[in-house]
């Protein structure tokens, strides 16, 4: 990958651009809490070829929402959990909403 390509990923959130210390210290927690929302597999970091974790910043609004709900008692298992279902009735309201979309205009061509 040459620096121009490096440069067009920096606005992509699936990105991994930031490593395990700089993910923690954006986030105000530590590296043990990123290690155990990967091990109840709320996310999967990316490994460099050195085989460190690498996080997009997708992966860092998740981290940061686990993050938010463990500060307010939650276990951290049921954070995730939690976090996940969220995260999935968001993509399926997302889909209904394109699916309604997508179905309007059929219904007023067949009115």
């Amino acid at each position: 990958m040459t620096a121009d390509d490096s440069f067009g990923r920096l606005d992509d959130d699936d990105y991994p651009a930031y490593t395990m210390g700089r993910a923690a210290e954006m986030l105000g927690t530590t590296q043990g809490f990123l290690r155990a929302i990967g091990e109840a597999r709320l996310i999967t970091p990316l490994r460099s070829a050195g085989g460190h974790r690498r996080y997009s910043r997708y992966q860092l609004r998740i981290a940061a929402r686990a993050r938010e709900l463990v500060d307010q008692g939650t276990p951290i298992e049921a954070a995730c959990r939690i976090v996940i279902l969220e995260d999935q009735l968001e993509e399926a309201q997302r889909i209904n909403a394109e699916y309604r979309a997508g179905a309007r205009p059929a219904d007023t061509a067949n009115a």
